[in-house]
């Protein structure tokens, strides 16, 4: 998957003219950076994305179809099983991470579009790990779903203040939680 676009590639999977990118990005509306020593222009995958769905463009040319993933659990089975589930379903593309460390640098490579977030992590909690999603602007579209076996009602109300959207408890039903993604990800 292509992380960085030339001036033409951008056009074509926006369907418009090389020109129209070339405007829109010397206007400051597409971000992106020239190339240092040249007049070439380079546009990263996300600003692209921005830009498309800005200008109500059809994201079906930049993206693989499948919706992003982050599981944060320092529990290997929980995690092997988590990844099973959304890689038979078909939808999903998934990445890992058993630490709020590791889940930080993911988040940034990989720009997921939901966290399934364990509660407890060795490093951190759930509530620290959110209220840092949160504060970064590149973040605010990414849903945050925490998971958790040891949660009382008042902790879950605090995250959803932290930015949460959701709460499942563990041992869960593999059903409602793949029916909690599809949910904050308006999918159908």
């Amino acid at each position: 998957m292509k992380d960085l676009f030339t001036t033409g590639e951008a056009a074509d999977v926006c369907k418009v003219s090389q020109q129209t990118i070339i405007r829109c990005f010397d206007a400051g509306r597409l971000e992106g950076f020239r190339v240092p020593g040249s007049k070439f222009r380079r546009i990263p995958r996300q600003s692209l994305i921005k830009f498309m769905k800005d200008n109500n463009i059809p994201l079906d040319a930049v993206d693989s179809g499948k919706r992003k993933v982050l599981i944060v659990d320092d529990d290997a089975e929980i995690v092997e099983l988590l990844v099973d589930v959304l890689t038979r379903d078909g939808r999903f593309e998934t990445k890992t991470a058993s630490s709020g460390y590791e889940a930080g640098i993911a988040t940034q490579r990989f720009r997921p579009e939901v966290i399934l977030l364990d509660y407890m992590l060795p490093d951190v909690n759930g509530n620290v790990v959110c209220q840092t999603i949160r504060k970064n602007p590149e973040f605010e579209n990414i849903k945050i779903i925490i998971v958790s076996g040891v949660v009382k009602q008042d902790e879950i109300e605090q995250l959803l203040k932290s930015g949460a959207e959701d709460f499942i408890r563990k041992p869960f039903d593999v059903a409602e939680l793949t029916g909690k993604i599809t949910a904050v990800l308006q999918m159908k």
